[in-house]
């Protein structure tokens, strides 16, 4: 009854079903492509969430000493590069035995965090910019440092897995000199 009238309504204003069915169709896909569109910047989301989260893992690992979580999270073959401060290790033996065990040791009391992290993530790999912060007591002194890090991660097995590092603290001020003598 109701389709009847609408019809009636229609005609009278010359409005034929068939606009009526080609307008009804356009809205159709325009929803379906609206809704693909959302599903798809909520599933890049959602992987940029994965890959902070892991980076956020690796500061908390490194704060408690465990380097079972490290193992997890950086891939282990000898593909990574680390450049820190000016230095550089390839490989994830190298970086593990020379580089990141001994710091991991020597430092006590460990804080270390990451803030604004800008996360993006394109098929397997993703790259992420951030801040650090990092304080704890070594050789019997109390330290805080703060700097930037980008950190390169590529999607194994279905888990984000740190493959580069790249990371730099403030240049410090050089100590005042005395003035020359007059």
């Amino acid at each position: 009854m109701k389709i009847v009238k609408l019809r009636r309504i229609l005609m009278k204003k010359k409005i034929s079903l068939k606009g009526f069915s080609v307008a009804a169709l356009i809205l159709a896909v325009a929803a379906i492509v609206g809704l693909s569109f959302y599903t798809s910047v909520s599933a890049q989301s959602n992987e940029e969430k994965a890959v902070a989260a892991v980076l956020r893992q690796n500061a908390t690992a490194f704060a408690k000493n465990d380097m079972a979580t490290m193992n997890k999270i950086w891939a282990n073959d000898e593909s990574i590069t680390i450049f820190e401060s000016g230095h550089a290790n390839y490989g994830w033996a190298d970086y593990r035995d020379n580089h990141l065990a001994p710091e991991m040791k020597e430092i006590k009391n460990t804080k270390y965090e990451y803030s604004d992290i800008k996360a993006k993530a394109a098929g397997n790999i993703a790259y992420a910019t951030m801040k650090y912060t990092i304080s704890g007591d070594s050789d019997g002194k109390h330290f805080d440092s703060a700097g930037l890090a980008t950190a390169v991660l590529e999607k194994t097995g279905g888990n984000w897995r740190i493959v580069h590092w790249h990371s730099s603290a403030p240049r410090r001020q050089p100590s005042p000199q005395p003035s020359p003598k007059k």
